[in-house]
């Protein structure tokens, strides 16, 4: 009897996170919800379940490696591997836009580095951990950013927008050497979205917001990788 697929979010006790692994249980998926904070990340899962979902708790930090292995293992040993991964950990270091110090001049380099631990290398490593248990089929979705996008790159918050314009050459770059196989790598941009992090004059509900993610990770075999997304469609990098 077939198993249902397995799909890990990680950064998924709150917000587009969790609600991301809420559509995906609804749709089947065996999920696997990781966050580095425990009790919370616990407490999510178990709402999850409780309303009949298929969700389970596993502690990530995403920038720790024996995390991230104890992650690999529970894959191979308990879930039999994985279907989807969507890297949605991730970090606003910045001063709000408008604050003086979120200028390029007065940047704090320690931030953008942590910035790139987080949002770009974490994700990379994930990719390298992961990918391989998918045994050349599955999907990787990369929440990026607007705020990310060359082409319509402005001012303020240096850390945040290199990071998501690193991150989205991480799919370009898998997405090129996974060609042939049948895993699909695609970077997704979820909108301005009412979070913690978007705030509360957001234009969109998390609900919404979450649908272009899961539309990415659910994409048929005909479906497009290597793109940029937001509300499934393509947009410039």
């Amino acid at each position: 009897m077939p198993t249902s697929p397995v799909a890990v979010v990680t950064g998924a006790y709150r917000g587009l996170g969790l609600e991301t692994c809420k559509q995906l249980a609804e749709q089947g998926y065996r999920v696997v919800l990781t966050a580095r904070r425990e009790a919370e990340g616990k407490a999510a899962a178990a709402r999850l379940s409780g309303a009949g979902l298929d969700v389970r708790f596993h502690p990530l930090d995403v920038g720790d490696e024996t995390s991230v292995q104890a992650l690999v293992d529970l894959l191979k040993t308990e879930l039999g591997g994985l279907d989807v991964l969507v890297n949605n950990a991730g970090i606003f270091p910045d001063p709000g836009p408008g604050a003086p110090e979120s200028s390029v001049f007065e940047a704090d380099l320690d931030s953008i580095r942590r910035a790139f631990e987080i949002n770009t290398l974490a994700a990379l490593r994930l990719c390298q951990r992961l990918i391989p248990l998918m045994d050349g089929s599955g999907r990787v979705v990369n929440v990026s950013s607007g705020m990310g996008q060359l082409g319509d790159m402005n001012g303020c918050c240096p850390a945040y927008r290199l990071s998501k314009t690193a991150l989205n050459a991480v799919t370009r770059i898998f997405a090129d050497e996974l060609q042939g196989t049948g895993i699909k790598v695609n970077s997704v941009c979820p909108g301005w979205v009412r979070t913690d992090m978007g705030g509360a004059n957001a234009t969109l509900s998390i609900e919404d917001g979450a649908k272009g993610i899961v539309w990415a990770a659910t994409l048929p075999e005909n479906g497009p990788s290597g793109g940029f997304f937001r509300h499934g469609e393509p947009i410039p990098w």
